[in-house]
């Protein structure tokens, strides 16, 4: 890990101590941050085009409360469940996935996702329907750490799993795996010349980004002791890949920055205006995308590219 890479990741660290009055809202961040990196696994590096993730994330998040309300509240075996749940799924709707090209891919990600939202809405006795799944309660982390209402507990324990997971995506994209991923996203119809099982590799990252989804789902109930259908929307996934594209696609660093620059932005503007704050936000979002090419790293890029320009032409012009 470079230098720079231990200053961003010391930035939430030095958060919890300085913004305590924020907690809630960071622990918000880290877990769709989390989810976010889930869906770059599958549109930055294998190019799946998906518009119903938020399936895999709303599957973690019933799971988990679900076992919490019927009396299994422990964390981290929660968090295992929910990845097991939204895994198995993934995998199996991965054959569909894979099959068609970037149009059948959205509609069948959509159609998927707008088919689990109806179902956990008609099965309102289990999930509680347009209400909500309430009376969950958790138990505390480790047996020791219980969630409190300042949100320090649920802060630490999204970001540590967030971090976890986000350097096993980092060995998993830099490994041969991630590159062959990087290839068919580039040049589909290339790589079985290359010997590089196409099929078994879509299916391998759409199933490992399901189940990351899932894990971040997980994360939301435990920390929040509550699921919303609104985790299985439509407008979930919607807001996950502006959130994409606004930090970056393909890099994982992006993810992360994009969730954090899209959710500071609805909270501030939320506040000034609760009734048209959306409005700002779209502007906002349009004159980003315009301006930056790329999302916020790609700014970041040119805006490096052209200091070192700017820095060589001295250099030769004192030679």
């Amino acid at each position: 890990m470079s230098r720079y890479e231990a200053a961003f990741w010391l930035l939430p660290v030095a958060a919890y101590f300085l913004l305590p009055g924020y907690l809630v809202l960071g622990s918000q961040i880290l877990i769709v941050s989390l989810f976010a990196l889930s869906l770059d696994l599958i549109l930055g590096y294998a190019g799946i085009l998906s518009l119903g993730h938020a399936a895999f994330f709303g599957l973690g998040a019933y799971t988990a409360g679900l076992l919490a309300v019927h009396g299994w509240g422990e964390p981290l075996s929660g968090l295992a469940a929910a990845a097991l749940v939204a895994g198995s799924i993934g995998f199996a709707a991965s054959f569909l996935v894979v099959r068609g090209e970037d149009l059948t891919r959205l509609m069948v990600t959509l159609g998927l996702g707008l088919l689990l939202y109806e179902a956990a809405n008609r099965a309102a006795h289990i999930t509680g329907g347009v209400d909500g799944l309430s009376g969950v309660v958790m138990g505390k982390i480790f047996g020791v750490f219980s969630f409190d209402l300042a949100g320090r507990t649920a802060y630490v324990y999204s970001f540590a799993v967030l971090f976890a997971l986000f350097l096993l995506l980092k060995r998993v994209v830099a490994s041969p795996f991630g590159l062959a991923l990087r290839g068919i996203r580039e040049n589909r119809t290339r790589m079985p010349a290359l010997g590089v099982p196409v099929r078994r590799r879509l299916v391998a990252a759409f199933t490992l980004a399901a189940t990351i989804a899932g894990i971040a789902g997980a994360l939301l109930t435990q920390t929040t002791q509550f699921v919303g259908i609104d985790t299985l929307s439509f407008d979930r996934s919607a807001d996950l890949l502006i959130m994409l594209v606004l930090g970056g696609t393909g890099r994982l660093y992006g993810a992360i920055l994009g969730t954090a620059a899209f959710m500071i932005a609805r909270d501030y503007l939320s506040g000034i205006n609760p009734v048209y704050w959306e409005f700002w936000l779209g502007c906002l979002l349009v004159v980003f995308v315009l301006s930056a090419r790329g999302g916020i790293l790609g700014g970041l890029d040119a805006i490096r590219s052209a200091l070192d320009k700017r820095r060589q032409k001295k250099d030769a012009v004192r030679q």
